[in-house]
């Protein structure tokens, strides 16, 4: 089943409940979810491309990319921006940033390290924090701290979900060879 593409994915934070419990549950579980599915794979599929696009590593690596700008809005949020600080959209970081080229165990140290960062300050909110927000730069709609965080999530299972359809097609492709 083909994934939909990130920037065409819509999003509606109409909730009222508060879900930052599981959705803390669930970025911290990024990590350990990602190491499963590396430790997996065979070694030559992590650096293999599809059609030009991103390697498993570079998807490893897009994440590691990202993390320091969803920390940055976390803080545009709570110091009350109007909005929060946009994302390169060209994702020239990743394509500039040879994670190819980088061993599989200091990406996901890498990533890790970077979440836990990331947790420890979504660990520290109390609940009226949750409940901040500020206007998306591209969406264009107010996203308070919890529905950011829910957007990182759906954006680290795009990502795992990208990474599985990686090596699916690797992996019978080998097996076809």
């Amino acid at each position: 089943m083909k994934q939909i593409k990130w920037f065409d994915r819509k999003f509606d934070f109409a909730f009222e409940q508060n879900i930052f419990p599981s959705i803390i549950e669930r970025l911290g579980g990024t990590s350990i979810r990602l190491n499963h599915k590396i430790g997996q794979m065979a070694t030559e599929h992590l650096t293999a491309k599809l059609d030009g696009r991103w390697s498993i590593q570079e998807n490893i690596g897009h994440l590691i990319d990202l993390e320091p700008l969803w920390q940055g809005r976390l803080e545009d949020i709570l110091n009350g921006v109007e909005y929060m600080r946009a994302a390169d959209l060209e994702n020239r970081k990743t394509d500039q940033a040879n994670h190819n080229e980088k061993e599989i165990d200091h990406l996901l140290n890498e990533f890790a390290t970077l979440r836990q960062t990331t947790m420890n300050s979504l660990t520290a909110l109390s609940e009226p924090q949750v409940y901040e927000y500020a206007l998306h730069p591209r969406l264009k709609k107010p996203m308070r701290v919890m529905d950011l965080f829910l957007f990182v999530a759906e954006h680290d299972d795009h990502h795992l979900a990208r990474i599985s359809e990686l090596n699916a097609w690797l992996t019978t492709k080998a097996k076809n060879d």
